[in-house]
């Protein structure tokens, strides 16, 4: 068994001991795929409606009669795992004012034009039939199939309805006035990897799965792997867009920071434990960022349960 060194105090680990950390996942991850024959892209591995969407325009006639994957291998061989590095166009993001809804508005669509031209390419590849999320960057109260909003959150993804809701206001009030634009950007893509994980058919399995535990905890340890793998799959995006949307370390720094202080709290209560701790939060981010794929985020084959605490 591997043991992940924490940072103290929730932060996000240093940066020396993030080699040590991809060498011991992907160590594991290696050796769990070689005993059961899951193919894992890259160097480490990683409920919506079950029923598949229209095809996307421009889809080939075949990926229109493609049905996205159901049950168990939805979680840990979904064949979205294995399309490689994401390939999105340029994505040059807006300078963001953060106390000025109409910024933040436009910031968020144009990230969320980014998001959904990436991960429309990857589904493509991947044969399986997409559909962009719709998207409600609100700036007065409302109310969703999910919940009202203004949210406790700032942010959720509403799988009933298949939608991303942000507050423009609300979400930098929650986020103590950050005005570090990748820490938004990396927000609005960790909802986006819910969507993600509802289009590629694992949401379905992950709810029923999860609806049969008959304690709060046991239902905890499925909502932490979901979590941590949307953490990841905003880190692939994140990476993968780093050349045109520009992140200095300062940037980084910060989605990582944030990253720590947005999972569960240090010695919680195991039943409120439902985002995972800091250092696997910020673990599984950057990893995604490091890998840009999304097989580097299959946190359902994971062998070492540390990995997603």
């Amino acid at each position: 068994m591997a043991t992940l060194p924490g940072p103290a105090g929730g932060t996000a680990a240093p940066a020396r001991r993030r080699g040590a950390l991809y060498a011991a996942l992907a160590a594991l991850l290696a050796a769990f795929t070689a005993l059961t024959g899951i193919a894992v892209v890259g160097d480490t591995p990683g409920a919506g409606p079950g029923a598949a969407a229209p095809p996307q325009a421009g889809a080939s006639p075949d990926q229109g009669d493609t049905q996205r994957p159901s049950g168990q291998s939805a979680l840990v061989a979904n064949p979205l795992y294995n399309t490689g590095r994401l390939m999105p166009l340029p994505c040059p993001a807006p300078d963001l004012h953060v106390r000025d809804p109409a910024s933040m508005e436009r910031f968020l669509n144009t990230v969320a034009d980014c998001l959904d031209d990436a991960w429309a390419r990857q589904f493509r590849e991947a044969g399986v039939p997409f559909e962009p999320p719709r998207r409600v960057f609100w700036s007065e109260p409302g109310t969703s199939p999910c919940r009202a909003y203004p949210s406790a959150a700032g942010a959720f993804y509403c799988r009933a309805v298949k939608s991303i809701y942000i507050g423009t206001s609300d979400v930098v009030d929650k986020w103590g006035g950050n005005d570090t634009s990748a820490v938004y950007a990396s927000l609005l893509a960790h909802e986006y990897g819910h969507h993600v994980q509802g289009e590629a058919g694992l949401l379905e399995y992950y709810h029923h799965q999860r609806s049969l535990e008959t304690t709060r905890i046991d239902q905890n340890v499925w909502t932490r792997k979901s979590e941590l793998q949307a953490n990841c799959l905003a880190g692939v995006f994140l990476g993968a867009v780093r050349v045109t949307y520009p992140l200095t370390d300062a940037d980084v720094d910060a989605v990582l920071e944030d990253a720590a202080a947005t999972a569960d709290r240090e010695n919680g209560p195991e039943e409120d434990r439902t985002h995972g701790s800091a250092e696997n939060s910020v673990l599984w981010l950057e990893h995604g960022m490091a890998d840009q794929s999304p097989g580097a985020c299959n946190t359902w084959a994971v062998e070492d349960d540390a990995l997603v605490q």
